[in-house]
């Protein structure tokens, strides 16, 4: 008898140990994963420091490009749309607005949409209290006569600007990313 409560007891023993084991690796687990997640988190906060820096630099040297990926009419209906052919860059005083929706039908840029190159004048910058900035300049040209609004979020490169043209109210907004000049990949239609 005395055995067998020897040994009832060394399974008990073993039993809980092996619980006891199998929870504190589940624990360890946890906090790895945890750990994987705070350093992504942390490795992600740098990147979109790091990308809104050098996209307010492009902002003041006046060489940047804003990428778009959703284009909203004036009527508020959006479409998400190719970042590579939707865009707005400047390159010191040279301005580009381009749209573009791959249509089968002939566009004036060759592309599905519409590009216009201008002389933007007027520059301003300002940032907030929270670290966004605001830009706005005017683009003059033979297809465009229009004013310029752009703001960017701290905390990355996601922008937003709205095209407002001087003689109609064809408002039209692009959000996406605003890159330096030289990190962009754009393709330029025809432009008028």
């Amino acid at each position: 008898m005395k055995k067998f409560i020897a040994l009832v007891t060394l399974v008990l023993i073993s039993a809980s140990t092996l619980m006891v084991a199998q929870e504190s690796s589940k624990q360890s687990r946890k906090e790895q994963r945890d750990a994987k997640r705070a350093k992504m988190k942390a490795e992600e906060s740098v990147l979109n420091a790091f990308s809104y820096e050098e996209a307010v630099l492009a902002l003041k040297d006046k060489k940047f490009v804003l990428e778009a990926d959703q284009v909203i009419f004036r009527n508020g209906r959006s479409a998400f749309v190719s970042a590579t052919t939707n865009f707005v860059m400047m390159n010191e005083q040279r301005t580009t607005v381009q749209i573009a929706f791959n249509t089968s039908y002939p566009e004036p840029n060759g592309i599905g949409g519409v590009t216009v190159d201008g002389t933007a004048s007027d520059m301003k910058i300002s940032t907030d209290k929270k670290g966004n900035v605001n830009c706005n300049f005017s683009v003059q040209g033979i297809g465009i006569s229009a004013q310029v609004f752009i703001s960017l979020t701290n905390g990355g490169n996601k922008a937003m600007v709205t095209v407002n043209p001087n003689f109609n109210s064809n408002t039209l907004t692009l959000n996406g990313n605003l890159i330096p000049l030289d990190q962009s990949s754009v393709f330029k239609g025809r432009s008028w």
